[in-house]
C-alpha cells in the first residue's frame, strides 16, 4: 500500500506545482513587499484586477484573510453583514468577522447555494432605533457547502440591485468563481463589475501552492494593505509565490472544463447507487448524500482510505469528492470502483 497510488479528492488544494510553475518561481523577481516593491507581485495584482474589471488586487497568504479582510472594507466595526448560513466567511473561519472586525453578522437560511434576491431585501435593517444596521451582503460564488453549485447571473444582477437601491455593498467570496466563468461561459469582468469587493483563491483549483487576492477599487485596496500589515500578513520576498499564481492565471483557468467533466463522470458512475444527483453537479464538487446508505460519512471516509482513496466528510451522512489538477481518468474510475463496493 505505501507504493500504490491513492487518489486524493478531499480538495482542490492537494495539488503539487507543475514543473512548469516551479521554473517560474524559481526564476520569479523579487523585492521586499512591506516596501511595495516587489515586481512579481505588482504584475500579479495588476493582472487579477484587470481580469475582474477592478482597479487594484492585493496578495495575501490565505483565503480566510483575503475575506476578512474584504469584509472589513465594507463593513464598519459593530454592523452587520447579511449572508446565508452556509457561507464560508460564517462557517470556516473561526468567527474573525466578530473577532477582528468586530463585524455582526446574520444570515438567511442555506439553499443549497441557491439566491433568493428578495429574501435579502427583507433582512435589511436601516440605521436607527437602537437596531445594528445592515451595511453589506456576501455570497460565495461557487457555493462550496452547496456542492459547487453557480449562483446565476440574473440572481446576482437583482441582488446588486437590491443593495443599490439600500446603499449597501457587496463582497464576492469568490474562491471557486474561476469554476463558474467556465461552466457558464460568463466572463470574469462580468461577475467583477457587480461586486464592490472580491476575494479569489489561487491554490482552489488552479493549482498555486499558496494565495488569494482582495480585488477592489484603488482606494479600498490601499487600506486593504493597512489591514493586512495589522493582521500579520506583511510579506518579504512573496513574489516567488506570486510567480506561482501569475502562472495559474495564464494557464490553468480553462482546464478547470477537466475537472468539471470528472466529477460528472464520478457521479454518473455513483448515481446508481442512490447517493447523488448528477443532474446537480456544476462544477468540480460532488456531494454524496448517506441518509439511506449503508455507511455514515465517518466510516465510509475510514473505509475508502483503507482502499487508496481519500474522501471529506461534509457532515454526519454527507462526504464531499473534489476533482482538481492533479486527478486522473484512472483515479476516477478507481474512486467510484471501491465507493461502489463500499455503498453496495
Amino acid at each position: 500500500m505505501a507504493d500504490a497510488r491513492v487518489a486524493d479528492l478531499r480538495s482542490d488544494t492537494v495539488t503539487r506545482p507543475t514543473p512548469a510553475m516551479r521554473a517560474a518561481m524559481a526564476e520569479a523577481p523579487v523585492g521586499d513587499d512591506v516596501f511595495d516593491e516587489d515586481p512579481s507581485l505588482h504584475e500579479l495584482q495588476e493582472y487579477a484586477a484587470a481580469l475582474f474589471g477592478h482597479e487594484a488586487a492585493l496578495f495575501t497568504p490565505s483565503g480566510c484573510m483575503a475575506n476578512q479582510i474584504a469584509l472589513q472594507l465594507v463593513v464598519p466595526r459593530a454592523e452587520e453583514l447579511l449572508c446565508d448560513a452556509d457561507a464560508h466567511v460564517v462557517t470556516y473561519e473561526m468567527g474573525a468577522a466578530a473577532a477582528y472586525g468586530g463585524i455582526s453578522t446574520r444570515t438567511w437560511p442555506a439553499l443549497g447555494g441557491a439566491l433568493d434576491p428578495e429574501v435579502v431585501a427583507g433582512m435589511i435593517r436601516p440605521p436607527g432605533g437602537y437596531t445594528v444596521p445592515t451595511r453589506a451582503v456576501a455570497v460565495e460564488q461557487t457555493h462550496n457547502r452547496g456542492g459547487g453549485t453557480v449562483i446565476p447571473l440574473p440572481a446576482l444582477r437583482r441582488l446588486r440591485a437590491v443593495c443599490d437601491d439600500a446603499g449597501l455593498l457587496l463582497h464576492c467570496d469568490g474562491a471557486r468563481i474561476w469554476h463558474a466563468h467556465v461552466a457558464t461561459g460568463v466572463p470574469l469582468a462580468e461577475y467583477g463589475r457587480l461586486f464592490d469587493t472580491l476575494s479569489v483563491c489561487l491554490s482552489k483549483g488552479l493549482g498555486a501552492p499558496v494565495g488569494s487576492l482582495v480585488i477592489g477599487s484603488a482606494a479600498r485596496i490601499a487600506e486593504a494593505r493597512l489591514i493586512r500589515k495589522r493582521l500579520g500578513g506583511g510579506m518579504r520576498q512573496a513574489g516567488i509565490l506570486a510567480a506561482a499564481g501569475l502562472y495559474a492565471l495564464r494557464h490553468h483557468i480553462d482546464r478547470l472544463a477537466d475537472d468539471h467533466a470528472r466529477a460528472r463522470q464520478l457521479a454518473a458512475g455513483l448515481a446508481p447507487l442512490g447517493v447523488v444527483d448528477p443532474a446537480r453537479v456544476e462544477t468540480n464538487l460532488v456531494l454524496l448524500d448517506l441518509r439511506d446508505a449503508p455507511l455514515d460519512a465517518a466510516r465510509l471516509t475510514a473505509a475508502a482510505r483503507e482502499l487508496g482513496v481519500l474522501v471529506s466528510p461534509f457532515g454526519v451522512r454527507t462526504v464531499r469528492l473534489v476533482t482538481h489538477l492533479d486527478l486522473t481518468d484512472d483515479d476516477v474510475a478507481t474512486t467510484v470502483s471501491v465507493l461502489t463496493k463500499l455503498l453496495s
